[in-house]
């Protein structure tokens, strides 16, 4: 489990752990083969996940990958509800320990990577 003040990256599958915290699934579809009990999220933010045409565009192909890290870097950058959804992460995460679930089988090519090194990007943007 990767981590960076109070933000923790796993895969879904993994067992839950009481120091998960707030436990944010940022998945647009529900992964297979896991019940919403044995998930135990807090929040499914299918807000934050890749749009529906990118996710299929890139569809886990990891020759893509790093084109894919640019078309949805400027989804989270561009797009108000990936915006306002990036927030909601970063407001929980100044409450408490949040960890970002996903679903993917690729712990290196997914979009739960990109989400949390924008999120790093924007714990080490001063505050003015």
């Amino acid at each position: 489990m990767d981590g960076l003040r109070g933000i923790f990256l796993k895969r879904v599958y993994e067992p839950y752990d009481e120091s998960d915290g707030c436990r944010i699934l940022v998945d647009r579809l529900w992964p297979r083969g896991i019940s919403k009990g044995n998930a135990r999220l807090s929040l499914w933010l299918k807000e934050v996940a890749p749009s529906p045409e990118l996710r299929k565009w890139f569809c886990h192909k990891p020759e893509l990958f790093d084109e894919f890290r640019c078309r949805y870097l400027d989804e989270l950058r561009t797009s108000d509800v990936h915006i306002q959804a990036v927030r909601q992460i970063m407001i929980l995460s100044e409450q408490g320990q949040v960890t970002i679930l996903y679903g993917a089988k690729d712990p290196v090519h997914n979009h739960a990577i990109v989400l949390f090194e924008e999120l790093q990007r924007i714990t080490q943007i001063p505050k003015t």
